[in-house]
């Protein structure tokens, strides 16, 4: 199977016309989880890494797996607000309304290699605020990898302008 086959489509979802494509069913198969979790590594085996970045909050999910892989470090990127220690943050457009992710100021250092991952490419507008921080850290990012890409919201368009190598299992035009 491939990994798009693991995906339930809801129709009319959060808004009549709207197909929400639902990761959960994805995840709760271990095999869909598995092939997911390698795929979205797949491109990036011999590039050196040192942190997976993972978006709240499915993010998450992914990024812990793919650094357990790795064997490497997991850094969250946050809503504002849900980091206990001295952040960062960057501000981010969404198509109803603006929000702030953060990291640590210590998440990554100059010359560190960093993944970043999340589970779907709308916009980019979220995936755009995570590059922001890492390379304010002063970091590199080697790439970002989602499951689901709408390539019709012009997400991976703006993060390629970024000189990003994006890296998606899937695409579902017209969504």
């Amino acid at each position: 199977m491939k990994v798009e086959d693991y995906i339930r489509a809801i129709p009319d979802f959060p808004h009549e016309g709207i197909i929400f494509r639902d990761l959960t069913t994805l995840l709760s198969n271990g095999r869909g989880f598995r092939l997911a979790v390698d795929q979205l590594l797949h491109p990036f085996v011999g590039e050196q890494i040192d942190y997976v970045a993972g978006i709240e909050a499915r993010g998450f999910m992914l990024a812990g797996a793919i650094a357990h892989q790795l064997s490497v470090g997991m850094i969250p990127i946050r809503k504002k607000g849900k980091l206990p220690w001295k952040t960062i943050e960057q501000d981010y457009t969404l198509e109803y309304g603006e929000a702030t992710v953060e990291v640590h100021t210590d998440a990554a250092k100059a010359g560190d290699r960093v993944l970043i991952v999340d589970d779907l490419l709308a916009t980019g507008g979220t995936a755009e605020a995570g590059i922001k921080l890492i390379r304010r850290l002063g970091a590199e990012v080697v790439g970002c990898a989602f499951i689901v890409d709408l390539p019709d919201l012009g997400g991976g368009k703006r993060l390629k302008s970024l000189d990003v190598p994006i890296h998606t299992l899937c695409e579902f035009a017209g969504d």
